[in-house]
């Protein structure tokens, strides 16, 4: 039996992937986010303004990942002609490589599996 339920929009899948241990969250996509934003920006507080987010909720996400996994992700330098900063461990930048080659493609693969049994609902 078919059901047609009237949308203004076509539907879309969406999916999420994180890794957690004992109900605590590792790694997700936001928190990898929020890694790559400080190499890119140079300093947690322009990398949490990136994303819109509290300077603190991303400080102690960054702690708790470094907790976590018992290793440091970010380096951060005091002082000096540019007033100091942030910038990813060689582990952490590690660690956003990692995911980013784990994570690409998955949603596309994701979308095709459920394209294959509910094209009716996503066309």
């Amino acid at each position: 039996m078919h059901m047609h339920a009237e949308r203004s929009e076509p539907a879309a899948v969406r999916s999420k992937i994180w890794i957690e241990s004992g109900g605590e969250v590792i790694l997700s996509e936001w928190r990898i986010d929020v890694l790559a934003a400080i190499e890119e920006t140079g300093s947690l507080a322009r990398a949490a303004e990136r994303l819109d987010v509290p300077y603190r909720t991303a400080w102690e996400r960054v702690r708790e990942m470094e907790r976590r996994l018992g290793a440091p992700l970010v380096e951060t330098a005091s002082g000096g002609p540019d007033g100091g900063g942030s910038r990813l461990s060689p582990y952490g930048r590690d660690l956003v490589a990692r995911w980013r080659r784990a994570a690409s493609g998955v949603r596309e693969a994701i979308e095709a599996r459920f394209r294959a049994e509910f094209g009716d609902l996503l066309s």
